[in-house]
């Protein structure tokens, strides 16, 4: 069993899930060093030095680390500089839930390459980089050489290949126990529930544009908009309360219970994400028996086994039209993902978290072989 310290400096949301998911699930020995989910750029700049201290405390008390697993909201190559003389010589492992290469910039935001850098001299320092998702890692193979080929001078794009040959795909867990179809009868008016984060590059307002049409055609359906809000306005979301009135049941985050109660009395998941590299909240209501319709691109392809891409996935465009026929005809949309709640459980932690285990049993064995302490 090996000893790992576990760095999350924005320990909510899916971040605090997995953190939290793997302490409960893994075999192995795991403490959590952590800072609370808020500003999450000053986290990726500046968290590295109070957490080292922490890192420290935990040292002392449980004995060194064979591995420090680090998300991808630390300068990694900062908190082990900060802890040269405290920890030994663990293995070190990044994980990837994002990355700030790829990541859409907000409407009133100004792109940030530093952040970018620091992801990616993250990669470089670490023994093994896990990226969540097959399609964040062809995202990253496209956006490392532009962002390398930008160096002024004494580029780092000779390093490129040796980190990418570091990086292993290795999906988040999804805690699914209990989590089931409950069977109710196909309601009159469906429930479609929104359980996606409250921002951006989730386009929310791709879901009310469709939603808005087929109300004025007279297409029954009820709304429940849930997911983390992080939003201080978020426009599209008060709108589509004053246009849909009444078919809207649910507006806000739930308790884990009642989030649970929500997916089970739900019909249909939709999302119209802009960006995406896993999809926990697809997956959680996927298996719960929910009806969805999903983009054809990101990490859905990846996410819904190929078997159900036809009546899952759908392409740009074609969301209304898709939508129309799901909410009038839900049995015929039930019978056609029939099976696929099932197939959701390949993410549940009772079976992704042996696969961590492994992977944190090969990197402790594994010979170093990052930077500092061999050449390329």
């Amino acid at each position: 069993m090996a000893r790992v310290v576990l760095v999350e400096p924005y320990f909510g949301g899916s971040h605090r899930a997995w953190a939290d998911g793997l302490v409960r699930h893994s075999r192995h020995e795991i403490h959590l060093v952590t800072h609370a989910a808020a500003y999450w750029r000053w986290r990726l700049r500046g968290s590295a030095l109070t957490l080292a201290e922490e890192v420290v405390g935990v040292v002392a008390e449980h004995g060194p680390p064979d591995v420090v697993l680090a998300s991808d909201m630390v300068h990694l190559a900062a908190l082990l500089g900060f802890l040269r003389r405290d920890i030994g010589d663990p293995a070190v492992v990044l994980y990837l839930h994002e990355n700030q290469l790829t990541h859409p910039v907000g409407p009133r935001d100004r792109p940030d390459e530093s952040l970018a850098l620091a992801n990616w001299l993250s990669m470089a320092v670490a023994d093994r980089v896990l990226v969540n998702s097959e399609a964040q890692m062809a995202d990253l193979r496209t956006a490392l050489p532009v962002l390398l080929g930008r160096a002024l001078d004494h580029g780092h794009a000779h390093r490129l290949d040796e980190v990418l040959d570091r990086c292993r795909v290795l999906p988040v867990g999804v805690d699914l126990a209990g989590i089931a179809p409950d069977g109710h009868p196909p309601p009159a008016e469906p429930l479609v529930v929104w359980n996606h984060r409250w921002d951006h590059e989730k386009r929310p307002d791709r879901l009310f544009s469709a939603l808005h049409r087929l109300a004025d055609e007279g297409v029954a359906f009820r709304l429940a908009l849930a997911g983390e809000n992080l939003r201080v306005d978020p426009q599209e979301f008060d709108r589509i309360r004053e246009r849909l009135g009444d078919r809207v049941v649910h507006v806000g985050t739930l308790d884990h219970d009642g989030y649970r109660r929500l997916l089970a009395a739900s019909d249909v998941i939709v999302s119209t994400a802009e960006h995406e590299t896993f999809g926990i909240a697809a997956v959680e209501a996927m298996a719960a028996g929910c009806v969805p319709l999903l983009p054809d691109r990101l990490s859905y392809p990846e996410i819904v086994p190929p078997r159900w891409h036809d009546a899952v996935l759908y392409r740009e465009g074609d969301l209304r039209d898709r939508l129309r026929a799901v909410l009038t005809d839900l049995v015929g949309a039930r019978g056609r993902v029939e099976g696929l709640a099932a197939a959701m459980h390949r993410y549940d932690w009772a079976v992704v978290a042996p696969r961590y285990d492994e992977e944190l049993d090969d990197i402790v064995n594994a010979p170093r072989a990052g930077p500092g302490r061999a050449g390329p």
